[in-house]
């Protein structure tokens, strides 16, 4: 019942979820990325879980799978908000 409403409200509000490409793509890598990189730099005790099975010398340095999961998810909001804006907005 609530999800038939939810699903009737978006689409009375002509609200576009665009079907996915190589440009949803694009742009779901490219927000994972930024975060990472911030997130290389922003958190505060690197390393403190357990590390990733394969590591580059010098990018993934103290950077373990709760780094690698935290910045993803949220690499992942911002990439759903940037695709949905862009798409509401025409230009995806």
């Amino acid at each position: 019942m609530l999800q038939e409403t939810l699903l009737a409200v978006a689409n009375s509000n002509g609200v576009t979820t665009p079907e996915w490409s190589i440009s949803v793509a694009i742009i779901m890598i490219t927000c994972n990325l930024f975060v990472i990189a911030i997130g290389k730099w922003a958190i505060k005790n690197p390393g403190a879980g357990p590390t990733l099975p394969v590591t580059l010398p010098g990018i993934w340095e103290n950077f373990g799978i709760p780094e690698l999961l935290a910045t993803t998810s949220l690499g992942h909001l911002l990439g759903a908000g940037m695709i949905l804006g862009l798409a509401n907005a025409g230009l995806l």
